[in-house]
């Protein structure tokens, strides 16, 4: 004799969504964790927690979006409410760089946000970068494309490689007060080659601030990395409205 032990569609369909529920819960939890190693400053387990996730089938768009840059824009806040220290602020952004060496290549060109392309570095006679790789890393997670020309870099090196990249901003960083007319001639070299309108020009360094930037006609100034994040985004923006 047998028996006919039936299932029906609303079991099979309960039994669907436990197993959806689950998969996201773990999802949720891998990249939580890469989140919180980003905000711990961990480079390491960042790495290692981003290979994790992708080997376990996890969007490498999710992995990026809401693991590695929300952990570092959390850190971004966490340092302009003085919470965390310039040096904790430091260690994320390695840790964020660490991620992004293992996930981007995981990503299709079009699935990676784009928010605009940025050329950063610090003028000719300065050799100060820590601030401008915080702010690169930020402008990274954020979905900027960078391109790094790294200290001492001489006023047309900006321009020509913001035609070469076809860049939307130039970033320019100064660090000391005996360097700091050379944001100025970065603006007067385009003024002179007739590019000026071509580019967005941002400032940023110790010595700077927004009465220097509106004196030698900069479009933005930022005071912290986080800020510059926020300044660049509305820049481009205004400018593509």
């Amino acid at each position: 004799m047998f028996t006919y032990v039936g299932c029906s569609f609303l079991d099979v369909h309960s039994v669907f969504i436990l197993i959806t529920f689950g998969s996201e819960i773990k999802m949720s939890k891998d990249i939580e964790a890469i989140r919180q190693a980003v905000i711990e400053g961990d480079a390491e387990s960042v790495a290692s927690l981003t290979k994790k996730a992708l080997d376990a089938g996890i969007d490498p768009l999710d992995i990026l979006e809401k693991g590695i840059s929300e952990g570092a824009q959390t850190v971004g806040k966490q340092f302009e409410n003085m919470e965390i220290f310039l040096t904790e602020l430091m260690l994320s952004g390695e840790a964020m760089m660490a991620g992004l060496e293992v996930v981007l290549p995981q990503l299709k060109s079009e699935d990676v946000p784009h928010k605009g392309k940025v050329v950063v570095g610090t003028v000719r006679g300065d050799v100060h970068e820590i601030g401008k790789n915080i702010f690169k890393s930020l402008l990274v997670a954020n979905g900027f494309e960078v391109s790094d020309l790294g200290v001492d870099v001489p006023t047309s090196k900006f321009v020509e490689e913001a035609e070469k990249i076809n860049a939307d901003i130039i970033a320019v960083s100064a660090l000391m007060t005996s360097t700091l007319g050379g944001q100025k001639d970065v603006i007067d070299f385009l003024e002179q080659t007739g590019d000026r309108e071509k580019y967005i020009v941002m400032v940023g360094g110790g010595p700077s601030n927004q009465e220097w930037a509106d004196e030698i006609g900069a479009d933005g100034f930022a005071e912290t990395a986080p800020d510059g994040v926020r300044v660049a985004t509305q820049l481009i923006e205004k400018r593509r409205a």
